[in-house]
C-alpha cells in the first residue's frame, strides 16, 4: 500500500521511511514514539493503513468518532475472525506473533449475534456477584505480602516485583485457585506476557485452567469460575477454559500496565508528585490521565466489515482487519478543538476501556484493583522515588499495549524480620548461613500464589 502524495511524511526513525510500506507499529521506533505515528497516520483520514507484525496489514483508526461508529456497529463491523480475508486465504503466517491476539476463540470477545450475547452475559452476570468488599481486603493482603517481600532492600522494580504480580494473585483468589493450579497459571501467565517459551506457556495455562475447571464442577465455591459454570447459560468446559483465559488475561495484563503507567506519573509529573501522599484523589485523577492519555490497551478491538464500507471518507475492503487507536482516539485534535468551544467531555468519555456491545465488563473491578494497590504502595513507602529519571524509562514494543519494561524505584528501607519465612523449599537458603535464615528471600517466580497463601495464614 503506497503512501498518498498529500499523506505527511512517516516519523523519524519510522521504517515506513524508506519501504513505503503500512506504517510498522511492532518495533522500537513505535514503542519510542507511538504519539508521532498516530499524528502521522491522521494525514490519511479517521483512519490509516498500519503493519501489526510482519505481513499483517491492518487499518489503524484514530479518529475518536470514526471509532466510535466501529465500536457501536456489530451488524457492520464484526468480530469474528472468520472475516478475516487475508487470514482465510492464507496470506498471514499461523506463527505470526498478533495471531493469538486476533484469532477466533469462543468467547464474549471474538464472537458476535446470540453467540456473543449469551457468553456476555454469564460473564457479566458472574461478574456482579463480586463482592468489592472482600476483594478490596484481598488487595489489600496481596499488597502487603509483595511489599513485604522487597520493603527491607531499599529499592524494587515496581513492575516485576509489584505491578505484575498483584493483579494475578488477586484474580487467583477470584477464581477459586488452589495452590498447586494458581502457581500453575502464574507461570503460565507470565511465559505469555514476557514472551519465553511461549508455546510451553500456554500448554501450562492451558491445562492449569481445565484442572480448575474440573476441580470447581466437582467442588463449587464462591468464586467466578463456579458461578460461570452454574449460569443458566450452560457454558461447556472448552467455552469455560476460553472465558477464563480471556477474563484472567484481560483482566491482568492492562491492571498491570494501568499501575504501573500511574505510578510513572505520580512518582515523576510534579503535578501529582508534590501531595502523592497525603490526598488519594491525586491516585484517580492519575488513573484517569492514564487512561486518556496512555491507556494500558493502546490499541486492539480488531473489527472486520461484512462488506466494503466508507469511514469518514476512507475507503475499507470488506475483511480487512480494522483495530481501534484507543490512545490515538483519545488524544484526537478535535477533542481539544471541541474542549475550546465549550463542549467539554466527561471525564469518562475515554475509549480506554472501549465502548458498546463489546465494553470492558471488567473495568469497575480493575479500577479498584488499581486504585487500592498504588494506594497501599504509597502510604506504605511513603518517601518512594523513581531510581532513573523519568526519559530513560524504556517501553516494551509491540502494537497492542503501552506497557513500560521497568519501573525502578528507591526508598528508604525497614530494618526488620520478614512477617514469616518463605514457603518449604521455596528460596529457602541453607542451614549454616544465619544471616540469611534472618531476612528469607522471596518465593522464587511461580511460587507466589503458594508463598502469599503461606504468609497470610502464618
Amino acid at each position: 500500500m503506497q503512501y498518498p502524495p498529500e499523506a505527511p511524511a512517516p516519523p523519524p526513525g519510522c521504517p515506513a521511511h524508506n519501504s513505503g510500506a503500512s506504517v510498522p507499529l511492532h518495533g522500537p521506533e513505535f514503542a519510542a514514539d507511538p504519539q508521532g505515528f498516530y499524528e502521522h497516520l491522521r494525514g490519511y483520514g479517521p483512519a490509516g493503513p498500519v503493519e501489526l507484525a510482519p505481513g499483517v496489514e491492518a487499518m489503524l483508526v484514530t479518529d475518536y468518532t470514526a471509532a466510535l461508529h466501529v465500536l457501536q456497529n456489530p451488524d457492520v463491523f464484526a468480530r469474528h475472525s472468520r472475516h478475516w480475508r487475508a487470514l482465510s486465504e492464507g496470506r498471514v503466517q499461523l506463527d505470526s506473533p498478533v495471531l493469538p491476539m486476533m484469532a477466533y476463540r469462543p468467547n464474549c470477545l471474538f464472537t458476535d449475534g446470540a453467540q456473543h450475547l449469551r457468553l456476555r452475559q454469564a460473564v457479566t452476570e458472574s461478574l456482579a456477584r463480586i463482592d468489592t468488599h472482600r476483594m478490596s481486603r484481598h488487595v489489600d493482603r496481596v499488597a502487603a505480602y509483595l511489599i513485604d517481600q522487597f520493603n527491607g532492600h531499599g529499592e524494587a522494580d515496581l513492575i516485576a516485583e509489584y505491578a505484575q504480580l498483584l493483579p494475578l494473585l488477586v484474580f487467583n483468589d477470584l477464581f477459586g485457585c488452589p495452590a498447586e493450579i494458581g502457581d500453575r497459571l502464574l507461570h503460565g501467565f507470565s511465559g505469555i506476557f514476557d514472551g519465553v517459551d511461549v508455546e510451553r506457556a500456554n500448554e501450562i495455562l492451558t491445562q492449569s485452567l481445565f484442572e480448575l475447571v474440573t476441580l470447581k464442577r466437582a467442588q463449587p465455591g464462591e468464586d467466578i469460575t463456579s458461578w460461570l459454570m452454574q449460569h443458566e447459560a450452560g457454558l461447556t468446559d472448552e467455552e469455560m477454559i476460553h472465558q477464563l483465559v480471556m477474563l484472567i488475561g484481560a483482566g491482568t495484563e492492562p491492571t498491570q500496565n494501568l499501575i504501573a503507567n500511574a505510578l510513572r506519573l505520580l512518582l515523576s509529573d510534579e503535578k501529582y508528585s508534590g501531595g502523592r501522599h497525603t490526598a488519594g484523589l491525586l491516585v484517580e485523577d492519575a488513573i484517569n490521565d492514564v487512561l486518556w492519555n496512555s491507556p494500558p490497551i493502546a490499541n486492539y478491538a480488531a473489527h472486520y466489515p461484512v462488506y466494503d464500507v466508507d469511514l469518514g471518507g476512507v475507503g475499507v475492503a470488506a475483511g480487512t482487519p480494522v483495530v481501534i487507536s484507543f490512545a490515538a482516539a483519545n488524544s484526537d485534535p478535535a477533542l481539544s478543538s471541541n474542549s475550546a468551544s465549550g463542549q467539554m467531555l466527561s471525564k469518562r468519555a475515554h475509549l480506554a476501556w472501549g465502548a458498546g456491545t463489546h465494553a470492558c465488563p471488567a473495568k469497575d473491578p480493575a479500577l479498584l484493583i488499581a486504585v487500592l494497590a498504588i494506594e497501599k504502595l504509597l502510604n506504605s513507602l511513603p518517601d518512594i522515588d523513581l531510581a532513573v529519571p523519568v526519559d530513560m524509562l524504556a517501553w516494551r514494543p509491540g502494537p497492542f499495549h503501552r506497557a513500560l519494561k521497568s519501573l525502578p524505584a528507591r526508598f528508604t528501607p525497614e530494618r526488620k524480620e520478614r512477617r514469616a519465612p518463605a514457603p518449604h523449599g521455596v528460596g529457602v537458603p541453607g542451614p549454616g548461613n544465619n544471616q540469611a535464615q534472618a531476612t528469607q528471600s522471596a518465593p522464587q517466580r511461580g511460587k507466589w500464589w503458594s508463598g502469599f497463601l503461606t504468609w497470610w495464614k502464618v
